[in-house]
């Protein structure tokens, strides 16, 4: 009886210890950072290996456990999203914000949530140059969206709204392949 009295006081023991050095881990995820980080002059697209600083227009990051992916336009980040293989792993999503930023050079200061960010679409005539492809202007606030796509004729969209077909689209509009 006391043999088995003194392995059971052993058994709890270990699971206090057990318990008392979990409880005092943090976990991997909470230690990581997902802010947005400053474009710098020599930062290359993930995507294309163009200067991302060499071009207008809002950019975009994916930052994740596995580093901070930068894109020479909220476009290519979105287009490089939407890859099955892309989606596997955690990672949160920037873009600037076009109503607080100045077109020819966004301020970092001014990164958004892709994922709530409202996204004006089809600026084909707008004279708004940016990257290859596709140009789209993201805005944090959907009125500020809504002026520049009345101004220009064109839409506006939500992140969860924009597909392949739509990048497609508006890059295509974008290089007066159509209309």
């Amino acid at each position: 009886m006391k043999r088995l009295l003194k392995s059971a006081e052993l058994c709890l023991l270990a699971l206090l210890l057990g318990l008392g050095l979990l409880a005092c881990s943090k976990p991997e995820e909470a230690q990581l950072s997902f802010i947005p980080q400053a474009f710098h002059a020599t930062d290359e697209c993930h995507v294309c290996g163009m200067i991302i600083g060499d071009f207008a227009g809002p950019k975009g990051q994916a930052v994740s456990k596995a580093g901070v992916k930068k894109f020479c336009s909220a476009a290519e980040m979105l287009g490089w999203w939407l890859q099955p293989e892309n989606r596997i792993g955690a990672a949160k999503l920037y873009v600037h914000d076009m109503g607080r930023s100045d077109w020819a050079k966004p301020a970092d200061s001014h990164l958004i949530d892709a994922t709530q960010a409202f996204y004006v679409v089809d600026l084909a005539d707008s004279g708004l140059s940016g990257a290859m492809g596709a140009v789209l202007a993201s805005f944090a606030d959907e009125q500020a969206a809504r002026k520049l796509a009345a101004t220009h004729h064109a839409r506006v969209l939500r992140f969860a709204e924009i597909d392949q077909t739509v990048l497609q689209q508006a890059a295509a509009m974008q290089h007066g392949q159509a209309h």
